[in-house]
């Protein structure tokens, strides 16, 4: 029987960063996983949904080429060689995530583990025991009751691994998945109709970004209802055929279900060994210990923000915690989180509502649009920047809205976790032309001095 400090089940994102920081740390690590290093985040996820999103945006550029004065024909979308790029961008950083571990000495274990002692993790007959075990065995794409994913009905799994281009597709969820793949469907070539039964796409961003999203999809030809939960689904070689709660019915080549994901713990034995669970869900603290001595949890099986770098942020926190560092805490709240559609969307922090649920009348709250920033101008892109803020106080909560606005949402992280008054960003230098100059002017005028906007 094998032992080490940590016994982890799950090589996903937290479960690699965990074994990668205990190893670093001089700790003896066993990673165990039923499928390929890196989980969902790398060979299902986020890594082959960005590059689709990516081959789109290069399908748009072709498209609107005409109006930056380049004279180039689009062509269509040839799905195999999009999809070897994608497993090309996959197969490199797996190459590279397998020498990690190797490097790191960690012994990875491949099979289907489950948790037969509070200690102890059993694969394929043998038994692996650890000082401290690290649960961390992600998510699955869900379904709704009574809907089946077989054929034309699909998740994110199947809809990754399509060969080909559909004519017209019907999402049913507006969450990230969801307006992502009709993101991607839509600049290539596809009719698209979300369903989503709360009031707005994007509904656990700022109201005014979910505004924002929904009149970019209106001008882009994406259709969506909102509002009226979907009642039922049938398909046949002619397609799928979709009826809402109002009546309403839509048909379409497919369906994909993007309704969330839920937590992959089942038959992993987590509840005979006496860990907490609700709902599938497994129980933690805010140091991420289990009601088990010895048992810690991560990632997306965790209640709260599936994210895959909350997984890492986890996965070292474990490491650390275990090694005796006492990390700091970083509340969910406080975690970047970006929807990668187009235009893209990007927040940290609380909402408007969220501050006035908080605080009442003591938050200020500036949006500085777009327009007034050089380099969108150049891409081409609107949007805007909006900042919320504790009266005389700190910058409490981002939301951006426009093209790669993803990438500033690295300042913006800190400015929020730091908690930074706009007096200090103001002061800030921040490079011209750039996007990120848009956040610089946002806290210039939150902070009284606007420069390219009105006061």
């Amino acid at each position: 029987m094998a032992h080490a400090d940590l016994v982890i089940l799950g090589g996903g994102s937290g479960g690699y960063a965990c074994a990668l920081r205990a190893a670093e740390l001089g700790k003896s690590v066993i990673l165990i996983d039923k499928d390929k290093l890196g989980g969902t985040c790398l060979h299902r996820g986020c890594i082959p949904t960005k590059a689709l999103l990516h081959a789109a945006e290069v399908a748009d550029s072709a498209k609107e080429s005409d109006s930056f004065g380049v004279r180039a024909t689009f062509d269509g979308i040839d799905m195999p060689k999009v999809n070897e790029y994608r497993d090309g961008v996959v197969g490199r950083l797996y190459k590279g995530l397998q020498g990690l571990v190797k490097s790191r000495n960690v012994t990875f274990v491949e099979g289907e583990g489950r948790l037969v002692a509070p200690d102890t993790v059993e694969v394929n007959g043998e038994r692996y025991t650890g000082t401290n075990v690290v649960l961390a065995t992600g998510s699955y794409a869900r379904s709704l009751p009574g809907l089946e994913i077989s054929g034309r009905i699909m998740t994110s799994d199947q809809a990754l691994n399509l060969d080909y281009v559909p004519s017209s597709a019907i999402v049913l969820g507006g969450g990230v998945i969801g307006v992502e793949f009709a993101s991607v469907w839509k600049s290539f070539g596809t009719d698209v109709t979300i369903v989503e039964g709360l009031p707005h796409l994007v509904p656990n961003e700022d109201e005014a970004c979910s505004k924002a999203l929904e009149r970019a999809y209106r001008k882009r030809g994406i259709n969506f209802s909102l509002g009226v939960r979907f009642a039922s689904a049938t398909q046949d070689e002619n397609g799928v055929h979709v009826t809402l709660e109002d009546g309403t019915q839509l048909d379409a080549d497919l369906l994909l279900v993007a309704v969330g994901r839920g937590p992959n713990t089942s038959g992993m034995g987590y509840e005979e060994q006496g860990v907490a669970m609700e709902r599938g869900w497994v129980l933690v603290d805010d140091r991420l210990r289990t009601n088990v001595p010895g048992v810690f949890a991560v990632g997306d099986i965790t209640p709260g923000l599936q994210l895959a770098h909350r997984g890492f942020q986890h996965g070292i926190f474990v490491a650390e915690e275990i090694a005796g560092l006492n990390p700091a805490v970083i509340a969910d709240v406080n975690i970047p989180r970006v929807t990668y559609c187009e235009p893209e969307v990007a927040s940290v922090g609380l909402t408007e509502a969220e501050a006035r649920e908080q605080h009442g009348n003591n938050v200020a709250v500036y949006e500085y649009n777009l327009g007034g920033n050089g380099k969108s101008q150049i891409l081409g892109t609107a949007g805007f920047i909006k900042l919320v803020q504790l009266t005389n106080g700190p910058v409490i909560g981002v939301h951006m809205v426009g093209s790669r606005v993803g990438e500033q949402i690295g300042e913006a992280q800190l400015i929020v976790n730091w908690e930074a008054h706009p007096e200090d960003v103001a002061t800030l230098i921040h490079a011209h032309p750039t996007q990120n100059e848009a956040l610089g002017e946002a806290h210039l005028a939150l902070a009284g001095k606007p420069l390219h906007a009105h006061a």
